[in-house]
C-alpha cells in the first residue's frame, strides 16, 4: 500500500514542506489543529522581516539566499505579491551583537551593505539614535506577508495533490519500522513517514521526545504616528532592528497598510500555547512606547492594535531539523526562536530532500538534536 507522508502542523514550516513534497509527486497528508493561516502560533501578524546580512550567524546567509529564490518562485506560481522590498537598517552600539553580527555575515558572504553613522541615520530615516550608535543599511531587505505566504504554499500543495485537513489535531502517534499511525478525533490514520512541524506545540508531548524548547509570549503593536504618517511609509522608512546599549532588541516595519508595527525581540514570559493569554492590556505597550520616545519619537503615538505571537525558543536560538532520536521514519522540524519565517521555503525544500533520501543543498548539522547533549 502506498502510504502518504504526513506533515503535522501547517504553519510556515509545515506548509512549505507540504508544498515541496507534493510538488515532487509525494502523496502528502497535511494536518493542523486550526485552519491556517491563523493567529494562534508564530506565523501571523501581517509582516515578517527578510534580510541577508544575518547578524545571528553567517551560516544562515546561503539558506536565506535560497529562500529569496523560492519566495519569488512562489509569487510567480501563486500569482500573489508576497515580498515587499523596503530595504533594511540595523542600528546599535558598534560593539554590540547586532552590528558585529551583521557586518560579519556581510563580509563572509559579500552581502551589499552600507555603514552609517548616527548622523547619517538621522538624516535618512525618521530615527534618532544617540551619538556613537551606528547602522548597517541593507538594500535587499524587505517584508514578507506571512498569512498570504502560508495561504499560497497551501494552495500550491493542494494543487499538486496534497490532502490537507484542517481543524484536525493529532492526539497521539506511534511508529514502527514500516509505518506511523496517527490518532485523531476522526480515527486512526496510517502514513509511511511523519514530519512534525507543529510550532509551539512541539514543546509538549506531540514530539514523542523531550525537546529543549521554551515557548514565550511576545507582543506586537501597531501605532498611529504623532506627526506626519508619510514619514513611516515604505518610501521613507525601511524595516529595522535596533539594539539598545543595554542589549535589548526591538524591530519595526513601515506602514504597509495597517500602520507602522513595532515589537521587542525576545524577553517574553514562558507560556503554554493552549492556555496563553491572548489579550494585550494597554499597559503592555509601555516598554515599546518608552523605547520609541527616545529612538523614534515621531512614532510614539497611539497604539491602534496589538497581537500575541509565540516564540518557540531553543537554548542556542538555532533551529531543529533532524530525524527523531527513536524512529528513522519520523522527522522533527522547528525553525524557531523568533527568526525562522523567512527561511520557510528553503527549509521546506531541505526537508523534502531528506524525506526523499536526497542530501540537502545545505549542511544541516548545526540543526541536529545531538548538539544539546554534546553530540553532532
Amino acid at each position: 500500500m502506498n502510504l502518504p507522508v504526513a506533515v503535522v502542523g501547517l504553519g510556515a514550516a509545515g506548509s512549505a514542506i507540504a508544498w515541496q513534497l507534493a510538488a515532487r509527486g509525494h502523496r502528502v497528508l497535511g494536518l493542523d489543529r486550526f485552519h491556517p493561516p491563523h493567529g494562534y502560533g508564530s506565523s501571523a501578524g501581517r509582516s515578517r522581516i527578510i534580510r541577508e546580512a544575518y547578524w545571528e550567524s553567517p551560516f544562515y546567509v546561503p539558506i536565506v539566499r535560497r529562500a529569496y529564490e523560492l519566495w519569488a518562485e512562489l509569487e510567480r506560481d501563486a500569482q500573489r505579491t508576497l515580498l515587499r522590498p523596503t530595504g533594511g537598517v540595523v542600528i546599535g552600539p558598534p560593539d554590540g551583537r547586532l552590528i558585529a553580527g551583521a557586518l560579519g555575515s556581510a563580509e563572509s558572504h559579500g552581502v551589499p551593505i552600507e555603514r552609517l553613522s548616527s548622523s547619517q541615520i538621522r538624516q535618512r530615516f525618521p530615527f534618532t539614535p544617540a551619538e556613537g550608535m551606528v547602522g548597517v543599511w541593507e538594500p535587499r531587505a524587505g517584508a514578507l506577508a506571512p498569512e498570504q505566504c502560508i495561504g499560497a504554499m497551501l494552495e500550491l500543495a493542494a494543487r499538486a495533490g496534497a490532502d490537507l485537513r484542517f481543524e484536525t489535531p493529532v492526539l497521539d502517534w506511534s511508529a514502527s519500522a514500516e509505518s506511523v499511525e496517527l490518532r485523531t478525533r476522526d480515527g486512526i490514520l496510517s502514513t509511511a513517514v511523519l514530519v512534525l512541524a507543529a510550532g509551539a506545540w512541539m514543546a509538549g508531548p506531540l514530539a514523542g521526545t523531550q525537546l529543549p524548547l521554551r515557548v514565550a509570549r511576545q507582543t506586537m503593536f501597531w501605532l498611529r504616528p504623532r506627526t506626519d504618517q508619510a514619514l513611516f511609509g515604505p518610501s521613507r522608512c525601511p524595516v529595522w532592528l535596533w539594539e539598545t546599549r543595554g542589549g535589548a532588541m526591538y524591530y519595526g516595519f513601515p506602514d504597509l497598510g495597517d500602520g507602522p508595527k513595532v515589537a521587542r525581540h525576545h524577553a517574553g514570559p514562558r507560556v503554554d500555547p493552549d492556555t496563553v493569554d491572548r489579550h494585550v492590556p494597554p499597559e503592555e505597550a509601555e516598554d515599546i512606547l518608552g523605547f520609541l520616545r527616545l529612538a523614534v519619537p515621531d512614532l510614539a503615538g497611539e497604539v491602534t492594535d496589538a497581537r500575541v505571537c509565540l516564540y518557540t525558543n531553543t537554548p542556542d536560538e538555532d533551529f531543529i531539523v533532524d530525524r527523531h532520536p527513536a524512529f528513522s521514519n519520523v522527522w522533527v522540524v522547528s525553525p524557531c526562536s523568533g527568526h525562522g519565517f523567512k527561511f520557510a521555503p528553503a527549509l521546506g525544500e531541505a526537508v523534502a530532500d531528506l524525506v526523499g533520501g536526497k542530501a540537502p543543498r545545505f549542511d544541516l548539522a548545526p540543526f541536529r538534536l545531538g548538539r544539546f547533549d554534546g553530540r553532532r
